[in-house]
């Protein structure tokens, strides 16, 4: 899209514009709507002109002569009078109220009201409250913001108790001790602990071993603050005020430094030390504007990474323990012998130690900076400010604080307004027409556009850009989560669960980072984005105490549209920058950051398990007739071993098996279906007869003969693929009276016999010269005639027309045959028995036997093993079995071809093969079908790994090939629900097949879980607060929906388009987001 892509649609200028001079002007509609009626319109406007009317009554009496100018002026005075004096007596009641300064307030406020509502500034009454019970909790009471507004909502309260609790504690001590101990609960996530008691685990916590911990370390807090304050009780600054001179006689013994000034000096040496320690642990320093030559540059593998930087990790704990260990006790003992204990008993002072012995450890880093600032001013003479003096520390830290982050704020708001300036005119797609006046009018209002950053920082509110244009607003304050919302709503998609399986993952390795220092301060409000392969996870941090942090994770879109693509390839040019540390002429720029300016800045990379994905052409071998060709007996190899793998799992799952005795199960139920198939307990000779065999679908013969097969389904087989010379195609099967060689009359498979043109339909699944001669009609069938003996009628018997092997019962001749026997359902293949009989000698029975060996070792163990085999080994019926089924399932896929082509290898393995009646009765079979596609699609993958890495050379090597595949990989689509499954269960490999139709390729996707590194950086808190301001202000206020609009469209430097997917549904769409995440950070 070109940079002069319409701000809003053509049909929504028109409500635009018509709603926007209405709220300027306080609520009269110009234009009339569509279903109001036109009075209403009327109303408002004479309501709205009410005080013009007025004063014009005067005028029109002195034009027409009515009344001379003094008389008209009085008479319009009058009518205002009484205005007045009505609008004024609702302002005495007001007055009367909230005084006479609240009422003057709100007579400006009121008049404003309607242009600040226009310029987006009103804020909602709910984010109102909110907005300032979080900056009350924050600044006044030594809080964290929270992450939800249930529990901002009791923090506030219950920090407000604990303040209005200190104020009325009659002893200093008793205050010590009791605003360290809340302050210290306060500080915890004790959500966790409800989960402990539920029986739960915590969240990525100690568990219980952090209660003993947390009482060990509460207790020495509590013994250091009530001793310190015992031995020093009454010290005051008077003539030993911490300063220059106090230092300089520092060890003579004409001034001594008091105690407080001692552990000044040590809280100053500790912040250096551990802001020098965590520049070192990420990869820019000084804002981002220099690389960090301590950082590793160009490591490909995680152990590479953890190897390097040792020394770096070694830094980092140190760092931790100085910040959550040494520090607070070191700012307990600076509070503990304040000489504002002894004039505890006024608001602000009960307020102020609150907050400073909550703040100790809520936020142990901004608390130190805060009390250095404070030993600073007192060394640089701070003492000699008589008003500041007397504020006491804990209201002289209160301001410090305020301060900080309103200075903190109006540098990133003015860093966000300088990049969407520059880039408006550097950045050629992004230099609309009207780019030159708009700078040109930034330049020349210079102060006020510094005004605005500064209000909307004194405010703390985002600086709204408008449509993304340099055209800056000050947004309504708001929370700094910026949506109302609970974490964790998505718009869902298939490639979600890549991001929820990353997301676990990705938070046990943010928790090191974030306890280093590798992602800097880390405060409430900081926004991180990572990037792996074609993944961009968006990382919320949501609310900080000691030792914990909350945030919330979300994945961005994988399905990339174009102006997500550039932004993502900008994403990793920044990274590339940093982490890959590409060399450049001139020394003096070599370890400067290209991308310094970027609203993204590197922090480091996180070694993490997930999926690296994998895609490639199978051109040269999907289609290649040397690799097809061995695809024929690797299938029916694979599918011998997926029927005795199927009854070993059966047997060791549900039964119990004693050595050396038959198992007689009671049911079998395979892993990848929850169909189960039943059979009836016998003893270990197995008979097979006619009604067990051939059972069709129905119960009943009317109901198959009402289907009329005879004439659609010989149409719908009916292909130019056909033999004409070959077998007929198979009609449904009903049932019929046949001999057997038992002398019984049973029911078995027969064809519907419409009149004597079906004379052919006991023969039809045969080749021709495979017929007898024919006889009258009735004669093999025994139509009307005595049933004869066998012995005594030469002519040939048939049981069922289509698999004749079937018609002697089978006779295991070893006692384990019944381990490994197959379900009943599974021999009534309807398939002719010439395409059974043709293919026996493809059978494996090598394999068979190999396989079987195999798993006899795992079932019975090495001492019976000669013995169970060689029984095994002799016993034809079992080997018949398996053979009649393995080619029965072969048939009846469709796999029985010759040499497969690719698109019939595709349809196969995506289990949409040609449709047969021998399809028909192995997809009626679900769990049989399910093993047998299963077999295929392993198959399929040997013959791509064979390709790439050269044939299987030995049985032993096939054999744990496929136990390999079993067990470490998902064969099968990306759209089955297996495929979810297993990226959520961490199944090490998955393996699919594609097919590209834009190229007219196959293609191959391999998902493998490894430890890969992930890139993270930190991005400007202040340009993503505005940019979601901007969206809210755009979709909500001027209902811009157009999914082409200009400030959804790509930009490299701000990142716009990413920033408005991360946004909450239903403003933004990521396609994952994670419940709330408790981080421990210790």
């Amino acid at each position: 899209m070109g940079p002069d892509v319409p701000l809003l649609n053509d049909y929504k200028q028109e409500f635009f514009w018509k709603r926007f001079p209405q709220t300027v002007l306080g609520g009269p509609r110009l234009k009339l709507g569509y279903c109001a009626p036109p009075y209403v319109y009327v109303h408002q406007l004479v309501l709205f002109l009410t005080p013009w009317l007025l004063g014009g009554i005067g005028t029109a009496l002195y034009q027409l002569r009515v009344l001379d100018d003094t008389w008209a002026g009085v008479v319009s005075g009058m009518l205002m009078l009484g205005a007045g004096a009505t609008l004024q007596g609702l302002a005495q009641c007001m007055a009367r109220r909230t005084g006479v300064v609240a009422a003057q307030v709100l007579h400006v406020l009121f008049v404003v009201l309607p242009v600040l509502w226009a310029l987006g500034m009103l804020s909602p009454l709910d984010a109102l409250l909110l907005w300032a019970m979080e900056q009350t909790l924050v600044h006044g009471l030594g809080g964290s913001a929270m992450s939800t507004n249930i529990r901002l909502l009791v923090m506030f309260l219950s920090s407000t108790c604990v303040a209005i609790c200190t104020f009325f504690i009659p002893s200093s001590l008793g205050i010590v001790l009791f605003t360290v101990a809340t302050g210290y609960l306060l500080s915890q996530d004790l959500s966790q602990l409800l989960v402990l008691v539920k029986g739960g685990t915590s969240t990525l916590g100690l568990g219980w071993w952090g209660l003993p911990l947390s009482l060990l370390l509460l207790l020495g807090a509590l013994t250091e603050a009530g001793l310190l304050h015992q031995l020093y009780p009454n010290q005051t600054l008077g003539n030993q005020t911490l300063s220059v001179n106090s230092i300089e006689n520092w060890g003579s013994s004409v001034v001594p430094l008091i105690p407080q000034g001692v552990i000044g000096l040590l809280l100053i040496a500790l912040f250096l030390i551990t802001r020098l320690l965590r520049e070192l642990q990420g990869a820019c320093v000084l804002g981002g504007a220099v690389l960090n030559p301590l950082y590793p540059k160009r490591v490909m593998t995680a152990q590479a990474f953890r190897r390097k930087t040792q020394g770096l990790r070694v830094a980092g704990i140190i760092r931790r323990m100085l910040l959550n260990l040494v520090s607070p006790l070191a700012m307990i003992a600076f509070l503990s012998v304040d000489e504002s204990l002894a004039k505890l008993h006024t608001a602000s002072l009960a307020i102020g130690f609150t907050r400073a012995f909550r703040v100790v450890w809520q936020n142990s880093e901004a608390g130190l900076l805060q009390m250095v600032l404070v030993v600073i001013i007192r060394l640089a003479g701070g003492h000699r400010a008589v008003h500041w003096h007397e504020l006491g520390t804990t209201v002289q830290l209160i301001l410090i604080s305020l301060i900080i982050n309103r200075v903190s704020q109006f540098v990133y708001k003015l860093n966000f307004a300088l990049t969407v300036l520059i880039t408006s005119w550097t950045e050629n797609k992004q230099r609309r027409q009207s780019a030159g006046t708009l700078l040109a009018l930034n330049a020349a209002l210079c102060p006020l556009l510094l005004a605005v950053v500064v209000l909307s920082a004194l405010l703390s509110a985002p600086l709204l850009p408008l449509f993304t244009l340099p055209v800056f607003l000050v947004g309504f304050p708001r929370p700094l989560r910026s949506w109302p919302g609970t974490p964790g709503t998505a718009c869902p998609c298939p490639d979600s669960v890549y991001y929820q399986q990353l997301c676990k993952r990705l938070a046990s390795a943010i928790r090191p980072a974030l306890a280093n220092g590798t992602f800097g301060s880390c405060s409430p409000g900081t926004h991180y984005l990572g990037r792996f392969q074609g993944r961009l996870l968006w990382i919320s941090v949501l609310e900080r105490g000691y030792g914990y942090c909350t945030v919330n994770i979300k994945g961005l879109e994988l399905q990339e549209t174009s102006c997500h693509t550039v932004e993502a390839r900008r994403v990793d040019e920044v990274f590339e920058g940093a982490f890959d540390h590409v060399e450049r002429p001139g020394q003096c720029f070599r370890l400067l950051n290209p991308h310094w300016g970027n609203a993204l800045t590197p922090c480091s990379v996180l070694p993490v398990m997930v999926y690296s994905d994998a895609q490639n052409v199978l051109t040269g071998i999907i289609d290649s007739p040397d690799h097809l060709r061995q695809l024929n007996s690797d299938f029916l190899k694979t599918l011998v071993w997926i029927l005795l793998r199927y009854c070993v799992q059966d047997l060791t799952c549900g039964t119990h098996r004693t050595k050396g005795q038959s198992v007689q199960t009671s049911g079998r139920k395979s892993q990848s279906s929850q169909h189960t198939v039943h059979l009836e307990p016998g003893p270990a000779v197995v008979k097979v007869g006619i009604d067990s065999q051939v059972r069709p679908d129905s119960s009943s013969s009317s109901h198959l003969r009402g289907q009329d097969s005879s004439s659609l389904s010989s149409l719908t087989d009916w292909s130019d693929e056909d033999d004409l010379f070959g077998p007929m195609p198979v009609r449904r099967p009903i049932k019929m009276m046949v001999r057997t060689e038992e002398k019984q009359k049973e029911l078995g498979l027969g064809v519907s016999l419409p009149g004597s043109v079906e004379i052919h339909s006991l023969y039809e699944s045969m080749a021709l010269s495979s017929l007898p001669t024919l006889r009258p009609l009735g004669m093999g069938l025994g139509l009307g005639l005595p049933i004869v003996d066998k012995g005594k009628d030469n002519i040939p018997t048939l049981t069922s027309t289509t698999v004749p092997c079937n018609s002697q019962p089978l006779n295991f001749t070893s006692p384990h045959s019944e381990l490994f026997s197959l379900p009943t359902d599974w021999r009534t293949a309807p398939l002719p028995f010439p395409k059974i009989q043709v293919l026996q000698p493809c059978f494996p029975e090598a394999w068979f036997f190999f396989c079987l060996s195999q798993l006899v070792v795992e079932s019975f163990g090495e001492g019976d093993f000669e013995q169970v085999m060689q029984g095994l080994r002799e016993d034809r019926a079992l080997l018949e079995l398996y053979t009649q089924v393995v080619l029965s399932c072969c048939v009846a896929l469709g796999a029985d071809t010759q040499v497969f082509n690719p698109n019939l290898l595709f349809r196969l393995y995506c289990g949409d093969g040609p449709w047969t009646e021998g399809l028909e009765w192995l997809r009626t079979n679900k769990e049989l079908h399910q093993l047998t596609l299963r077999a295929f699609r392993y198959s399929v993958k040997l013959l791509v790994d064979q390709a790439s890495l050269g044939p299987v050379e030995s049985l032993e090597e096939l054999y744990t090939t496929l136990q390999d595949y079993h067990d470490n990989w998902f064969i099968g689509l990306v759209t089955d629900c297996g495929w979810q499954d297993s990226v959520v269960q961490e199944k090490p490999f998955l393996f699919s097949l594609g097919h590209d139709l834009t190229m007219g390729t196959y293609t191959s996707r391999v998902l493998s879980l490894q430890e890969n590194l992930v890139q993270v950086g930190v991005l400007n808190e202040e340009g993503v607060r505005g940019q979601w301001a901007n969206l809210s202000w755009e979709l909500l206020y001027a209902t811009n929906d157009d999914e082409e609009r200009y400030s959804i469209q790509a930009h490299p430097v701000m990142l716009r388009n990413l920033t408005v997917q991360a946004a909450d549904p239903p403003l933004g769409y990521p396609i994952y987001s994670s419940p709330l995440i408790h981080l421990r950070c210790l």
